[in-house]
């Protein structure tokens, strides 16, 4: 009797076993077959081209952007820093041109975007079919942005390239890109004039001139020469509706002078430093302000 029942026992064992081993198989051939399905859709899409046409929806535009951002953190796990480098070009190449079409496709929307702000609750009341479009455009790491004097474009988001590229780029592009994803966050000009603090300004234009001495030769230098002769003309001469002195007579204005002693101290060997200390040294000297723009030779790419 005794055997009889540890024989019924070690069956029911062996039979238990085969059935969980059976379940194990059968959810793990599901969950690969569903990975597989998913990687093969992923691979046999083909993104619309980067040319603008007026048959494309912005779905479609949507969908392109999702598929190279699944295909770019693709390649980024196997590729090398510097071909990450160049991949990151590419990226950002494309993407603004898919931002651009997504921009005429929706140039009714942009252009009534101002239309919906609600003066009484100081913000924005938007329509469903907006709302839905926000949406869709966040899919694709997207964003409206309200730019001002009524313009609305369409941006990545602030925190998009660096989510992507963070650490497996070389030195100078992870600095770079983590740089522009921190000023992106807020506008830099409105109205022409500026949107952030002359303080912030100055710390952003000493960052740049530590990054060019940092990487001389770096790929990026030009473009970051360029915004720096921008952010320096700017933060020594402002804009027209943020000016930092009189336009009638060069009478530099306290927060700015103040601004000025300040970058002065904190970074006195930087060429910021020595800008500021000539500006204010003409301006209180009475030199005509053109006179003063050609001494400091500072040309702004617009």
């Amino acid at each position: 009797m005794i055997k009889k029942s540890l024989a019924a026992f070690i069956l029911l064992i062996s039979i238990f076993s085969c059935k969980k081993e059976t379940s194990k198989t059968s959810a793990g051939k599901i969950e690969k077959d569903t990975i597989s399905k998913i990687k093969t859709r992923e691979d046999s899409f083909k993104p619309i081209d980067t040319a603008c046409s007026s048959k494309n929806k912005t779905e479609d535009y949507i969908a392109a952007l999702q598929w190279y951002q699944y295909k770019t953190e693709k390649e980024i796990a196997q590729n090398s820093p510097e071909q990450n480098d160049k991949l990151y070009e590419d990226y950002l190449k494309i993407r603004n041109n898919y931002t651009v079409c997504l921009s005429e496709n929706l140039s009714k929307v942009l252009e009534e975007y101002i239309n919906y702000y609600d003066s009484e609750s100081n913000g924005y009341k938007f329509p469903e079919n907006v709302k839905k479009l926000s949406d869709e455009l966040k899919k694709g790491g997207l964003e409206f942005r309200e730019v001002g004097e009524g313009y609305t474009e369409i941006w990545s988001l602030p925190n998009h390239y660096f989510s992507i590229f963070k650490d497996k780029v070389t030195p100078d592009y992870n600095t770079y890109i983590e740089q522009i994803s921190e000023e992106s966050e807020g506008l830099y000009s409105a109205d022409a004039g500026l949107a952030i603090s002359w303080k912030e300004l100055g710390e952003r234009t000493v960052f740049w001139e530590n990054f060019i001495k940092k990487y001389p030769t770096s790929p990026l230098i030009s473009r970051v020469k360029e915004m720096y002769n921008n952010y320096l003309y700017d933060y020594l001469f402002g804009m027209d509706n943020t000016p930092t002195h009189e336009y009638s007579d060069g009478t530099i204005y306290d927060e700015n002078r103040e601004e000025f002693n300040r970058i002065i101290k904190k970074y006195p060997n930087s060429d910021v430093a020595r800008k500021s200390k000539e500006v204010m040294s003409l301006f209180d000297a009475k030199v005509p302000e053109e006179e003063v723009h050609k001494k400091i030779n500072i040309e702004r790419k617009y």
